[in-house]
C-alpha cells in the first residue's frame, strides 16, 4: 500500500513556474514508477509525465514537452513537477500517482493516486 500527498499547487500568473511535490508513504518508493496527471474541470484526466522506478527514463505528454520536468529523489520518497512558462490552460488539478515497477501513460496503468493539488494560471 502506498499512500502519496501532493503539494506545491497554488495560483501563479501566465509565464510564471511552480514546482509540485509528491512524498510517498512505505519503504518501497524505489520500486514504482510514478506519474502526474492533470484534470480541468468538465475534461478527462490527462497524462502530464512520467518517471520510472530508478529515473533513468522519464516521459511527457504533448501539453507538457518544452515546458515541464518530471524527477525524483528516491531517497526522500518524493517525486517532483516542475512546471515553467505556464498557461491559462495549465489550469487543472494535478495528480501524483503510483504503479510498481511499469510505467504507463494512461490512467488505469496506476493503482494508487494522491488526492490532487490545484494550479491555477491567471492571465
Amino acid at each position: 500500500q502506498v499512500q502519496l500527498v501532493e503539494s506545491g499547487g497554488g495560483l501563479v500568473q501566465a509565464g510564471g513556474s511552480l514546482r509540485l511535490s509528491c512524498v510517498a508513504s512505505g519503504r518501497t518508493f524505489s520500486t514504482y514508477a510514478m506519474g502526474w496527471f492533470r484534470q480541468a474541470p468538465g475534461k478527462e484526466r490527462e497524462f502530464v509525465a512520467a518517471v520510472d522506478s530508478s529515473a533513468i527514463r522519464t516521459y511527457l505528454g504533448d501539453s507538457a514537452k518544452g515546458r515541464f520536468t518530471i524527477s525524483r529523489d528516491n531517497a526522500k520518497n518524493t517525486v517532483y513537477l516542475q512546471m515553467n512558462s505556464l498557461k491559462p490552460e495549465d489550469t487543472a488539478v494535478y495528480y501524483c500517482a503510483a504503479n510498481q515497477y511499469t510505467l504507463g501513460f494512461r490512467t488505469e496503468n496506476y493503482n494508487y493516486w494522491g488526492q490532487g493539488t490545484q494550479v491555477t494560471v491567471s492571465s
